[in-house]
């Protein structure tokens, strides 16, 4: 399969998990009813009592009104930009005029931005991560920005590094980090209405029985929004990795970056406690807001099963791109003048 096929591929399935998403959420409003409409017909159908007035616009309207305040809450903490995102984390900005490889990553993001017809976001850098990493954020490009860490301009070539931009400027273009930025707020709904339910259900006496059937509704909903959610992350990755060799015509670019995370992570392997226990390489990567955004994802990120994580295998992503697998790449620091 080509790139190009990749690309279309990724974008057509984005767009079935997008619908189910929205189905999801509708099958979380209807769950959350017929919930309530089982309860109360176990309550009170053998007293003869009819359902209130109004009982389905009340049970639709509460949970819709829930999941809107949960999307809501997490669009309050995003919405304030890509810049005070990477503020809050401890990024700062980039200093082309005293330091070589930071002036090289400036000078690719603007090549890379000119040849993409894009606005030039601004440069960031976590100075006190080790791990080679990255990740764009924004809701719009004019506060678009494209954050590395330390360690990818210690150890990436400048065509390594055209690669990794080229993957970050592909989550920007194609409104990624939007999409997902949206998908996660309506998660946060979802799990809102289930820990609704749990209040409910602690009250005891007949709001136990209510509860329970929202919390049962609402778990279904968040686990399946959780499900969908980290399915179209995937396929964004597939897409923004075919996008990268694409830009930058070499497998090699991508593919080098890549190769040289899956090294410091078999390097770290080799430590006590793995490289999920090497969280000082990742400081400012494990914050939760970042975490579904980065290259490739941190320590924290990967406790959950393989079919809740945000990104693809590391293999698998190495092998799409060279279509067999490859191994690692030694580490070398790249000459600083």
């Amino acid at each position: 399969m080509s790139f190009w096929d990749w690309q279309s591929n990724a974008r057509r399935t984005t767009r079935w998990l997008v619908l189910l998403f929205v189905l999801c959420v509708l099958a979380s409003l209807l769950a959350v009813h017929g919930g309530l409409t089982l309860a109360w017909w176990l309550l009170f159908a053998p007293l003869g009592l009819d359902y209130p007035r109004g009982f389905v616009a009340t049970n639709v309207g509460v949970t819709l009104l829930l999941i809107l305040g949960g999307w809501w809450l997490t669009y309050e903490q995003l919405s304030e930009g890509g810049r005070k995102l990477a503020q809050r984390i401890g990024a700062r900005e980039a200093r082309p005029g005293s330091a070589l490889a930071e002036q090289q990553l400036c000078n690719i993001v603007q090549e890379m931005c000119i040849a993409a017809q894009m606005r030039t976001p601004q440069v960031v850098v976590l100075a006190r991560a080790d791990a080679i990493n990255a990740f764009a954020a924004g809701w719009t490009q004019q506060d678009a920005v494209i954050a590395v860490t330390q360690g990818a301009l210690d150890y990436l070539s400048r065509d390594e590094m055209q690669g990794l931009v080229a993957h970050e400027l592909s989550h920007l273009k194609e409104g990624d980090t939007v999409l997902n930025m949206r998908l996660a707020g309506m998660v946060s709904g979802l799990e809102l209405v289930y820990h609704f339910g749990e209040n409910l259900r602690e009250r005891g006496a007949l709001a136990w029985w209510f509860g329970n059937a929202v919390m049962a509704a609402g778990f279904v909903g968040f686990l399946g929004g959780r499900l969908l959610k980290a399915a179209v992350s995937r396929q964004r990755e597939y897409l923004a990795d075919a996008r990268a060799v694409q830009w930058t015509r070499s497998r090699d670019a991508l593919g080098g970056v890549l190769r040289k995370v899956l090294m410091q992570r078999l390097q770290a392997q080799q430590h006590a406690g793995g490289w999920q226990s090497d969280r000082r390489s990742h400081t400012g990567l494990d914050h939760p807001l970042v975490q579904h955004m980065l290259l490739a994802e941190t320590p924290h990120s990967s406790r959950l099963e393989h079919w809740l994580d945000a990104h693809p295998p590391l293999q698998e992503r190495i092998a799409r791109i060279y279509g067999r697998p490859m191994r690692a790449l030694p580490l070398e620091r790249q000459a600083q003048a």
